[in-house]
């Protein structure tokens, strides 16, 4: 039986799974959103949300933690100066998995990897004959979609 064993093994030896799970997180740390399988997907959100709780401490004890688990430093200064105090007054869920269908190549399930909370784009305005760059609210609130009324 398989009680509480909950590593999804993706095919993969340990060490190539702990590498791609690094790689996925790092890019999602990167783009602020990745499209990959829905089973890597469900496999990187743990990894994913554990750097959050890290990068909330902020220590370096921390930091140096996500730096063995990243393998890179700039995506840390990244999730510890951007990412996680987006997130300091949520206690967990910081990412959601969206479905997207089937891939054209071998009909696997896609789906989206992102930030629960994610900055609106930087809208460029010109004020006083020079263009600047202004983000027009600090940080985007997840919102849920209006419904729509079936026609009888």
């Amino acid at each position: 039986m398989r009680h509480r064993r909950n590593t999804l093994k993706l095919g993969r030896t340990s060490q190539h799974r702990d590498s791609m799970l690094a790689n996925l997180v790092g890019s999602l740390i990167r783009h602020e959103r990745v499209r990959t399988t829905v089973a890597r997907a469900k496999a990187a959100r743990p990894v994913a949300e554990k750097l959050v709780t890290l990068g909330k401490k902020g220590t370096l004890h921390h930091r140096r933690q996500a730096i063995a688990a990243l393998h890179e430093t700039d995506l840390v200064h990244k999730l510890f100066a951007e990412i996680a105090p987006r997130f300091k007054d949520r206690a967990g869920g910081y990412t959601r998995i969206l479905k997207l269908g089937p891939r054209f190549g071998d009909a696997a399930p896609i789906a989206l990897l992102e930030w629960v909370v994610r900055p609106l784009p930087e809208a460029e305005i010109e004020v006083a004959g020079t263009k600047e760059k202004v983000k027009a609210v600090k940080d985007a609130k997840p919102t849920k979609p209006a419904k729509v009324e079936k026609k009888k």
